[in-house]
């Protein structure tokens, strides 16, 4: 769930860029379910959202509390896995980009009343 205050310095941030290949969609509906739901249970998990832009790019933003904890998430058997069928079986293209959260800012407005 995001916050309002957003992420935090120290963090690991990762943006997953992809396009689904067609033939793949319906079985990775189902593979993703799974692995986002093990990815809730990891120590370190903070969130994750997918966003789809309206020409089929897909954009999953996954924020870990520190480096190991995401590193932890990265390595772990059932992930291997999942990445290992994206290449065989789901995605036309990916890109993915890991970073750590140096600077923040956050800013919500207060309900009114």
């Amino acid at each position: 769930m995001t916050t309002p205050d957003g992420p935090v310095a120290g963090q690991v941030m990762t943006v997953f860029r992809s396009r689904l290949r067609t033939e793949g969609a319906a079985a990775y509906a189902a593979h993703a379910a799974r692995i986002s739901a093990l990815a809730r249970t990891m120590p370190g998990y903070v969130e994750h959202k997918v966003f789809t832009a309206d020409d089929g790019e897909r954009v999953t933003l996954v924020r870990f509390a520190d480096r190991a904890s995401h590193d932890a998430w990265a390595r772990h058997p059932d992930h291997r896995v999942a990445q290992r069928a994206g290449v065989t079986d789901y995605y036309e293209e990916y890109s993915i980009a890991v970073g750590d959260v140096d600077r923040t800012h956050a800013w919500h407005r207060e309900p009114a009343g």
